[in-house]
């Protein structure tokens, strides 16, 4: 790891500024009314002019900020500074115009860093293409555990400009930050951050993995205490010996396996700490066992280890680990057992939507009936299909994209039948659970991991996931 002294981002001073929001959404109107409260002069602008554009624009002239709709690619004369919607891509003609003007771009994150009082609670940072939000929250659960006043925020939970601004007061933060957030958010330092891990996502948005993995890797950019990374995805250890970190900063790895000096790992069915203890050459500190982790799958332990060694480099003690991983509850859809029948177990894991998450997921069981696919966002399926072959009793692929899963398994796992449903109607999802009872066998999971997006089928992971969970009920209901 590089060090550098790193110095505190300069305050700002709004009153009187020009500023454009760019994009109205979740971030921008929020962004939008606290940079006019701070008395900055605000223009919006915005690509779309819907009817929700239109509704969210009014509500905003109303505060007497000028929002410009249907023309998110023309700088504002004037514009000072810009703070744009995480999703908003590098290569947008608004922010060339931007650079060639001087004009500095912000994201939300940065906004709220920059507005942090003196005596602001410390971030502890998560980022990694799976499992951020579980881990933010197994993080959150820990800090609380510890009698920390705390929460989770960022991407999910919280917004962090309310975190930041609002009346309550916070020791500590557990902040989600995805790779666009941290692409737009220069000078972020947090107290600790990990990259759980680095797969091809969100290419079209970064516009290459190496790009992609630069943003990720910004999350340690001047870290004081800990970097943590996972000992079994070297990228993220690369990204940490890239970091230029405050002076004293430490590398903590997380691993599935015993860990050495300077990790947190699994020995004989419990969670132990060989980072923050006395003579991590010789000793190592019990922190929870592997039962507490819920649920227990090999990518959730990561996750637990993960969370834990962010909470140990604030100070938390071990006990407050166990009783935090205890108290923690996944989400929905979320490596979820749905019901068991005719000695079947059903799983809902609709938040698997790229490959990288369904490997992590079909590591968990076998034999599996795995239910696939649905927009394939340019992945392909191959090495993850090679992966998981021997764990496969059977195969039901949906959706649009389910060709390419389909000719990955008549690649690398001919043997596995599969049953390719084309269908896009609401019977869909019911049409291939029935297809998967049909192929399991007592013993089996049939599991819904399907790799890839919903939007082509559904409006979202959670009601993709919903219609699965309905359809086994069916099941169960059909036979009692």
């Amino acid at each position: 790891m590089g060090s550098g002294q790193v110095t505190s981002s300069e305050p700002f001073d709004f009153q009187g500024k020009h500023v454009t929001v760019a994009g109205l959404g979740v971030s921008g109107v929020p962004a939008a009314k606290v940079l006019h409260g701070l008395g900055a002069s605000v223009t919006v602008v915005n690509d779309g002019a819907d009817e929700r554009a239109r509704a969210q624009a009014a509500e905003l002239e109303a505060l007497g900020i000028t929002v410009r709709l249907g023309d998110g690619d023309t700088l504002p004369e004037g514009s000072e500074l810009i703070v744009t919607a995480p999703g908003w891509k590098p290569d947008k003609p608004l922010f060339a115009a931007a650079e060639q003007a001087g004009v500095p771009v912000w994201g939300d994150v940065e906004l709220a860093w920059r507005l942090r009082g003196p005596d602001a609670a410390d971030w502890l940072a998560v980022t990694g293409t799976n499992g951020k939000t579980t881990t933010v929250q197994m993080l959150a659960s820990i800090l609380n555990a510890a009698g920390l006043r705390t929460a989770a925020v960022g991407n999910i939970g919280v917004s962090l400009l309310d975190a930041v601004l609002g009346e309550e007061r916070y020791d500590v933060l557990a902040v989600e930050l995805s790779s666009y957030q941290l692409h737009w958010a220069p000078s972020l330092r947090a107290h600790s951050a990990t990259v759980l891990n680095l797969a091809p996502d969100h290419l079209d948005w970064h516009g290459s993995m190496e790009a992609y993995a630069a943003d990720k890797g910004r999350i340690y950019e001047g870290n004081r205490v800990a970097c943590v990374y996972n000992v079994a995805d070297k990228a993220t250890e690369d990204l940490v010996r890239e970091a230029d970190v405050e002076e004293g900063c430490r590398a903590v790895g997380f691993t599935l396996g015993t860990p050495g000096p300077s990790q947190l790992g699994v020995v004989e069915g419990l969670l132990v700490d060989r980072a923050f203890v006395e003579d991590r050459h010789k000793n190592a500190q019990e922190l929870a066992e592997v039962g507490d982790v819920n649920p227990p799958a090999p990518h959730n332990i990561a996750n637990a280890l993960a969370a834990a060694a962010l909470a140990r480099a604030y100070g938390v003690p071990a006990r407050a680990v166990r009783d935090g991983l205890r108290a923690f509850t996944p989400d929905a859809h979320r490596i979820a057992h749905v019901a068991d029948v005719d000695g079947v177990a059903y799983v809902d894991d609709s938040k698997a939507t790229n490959t990288h998450a369904a490997e992590a997921s079909l590591a968990a069981y076998e034999p599996i009936v795995w239910i696939a696919g649905g927009l394939a966002k340019g992945a392909t399926f191959d090495e993850l299909v090679a992966k998981s072959a021997k764990r496969l009793r059977g195969a039901v692929l949906i959706g649009a994209d389910r060709a390419l899963i389909r000719e990955a398994l008549a690649r690398h796992a001919p043997q596995v039948p599969v049953v390719d449903l084309d269908r896009t109607d609401t019977g869909a999802m019911r049409a291939a659970v029935q297809e998967a009872r049909r192929l399991a066998r007592a013993g089996d999971t049939v599991l819904l991991a399907p790799a890839c997006a919903s939007m082509d089928m559904f409006a979202n992971y959670n009601k993709r996931g919903d219609a699965f969970a309905d359809a086994v009920r069916e099941l169960g209901s059909a036979d009692g």
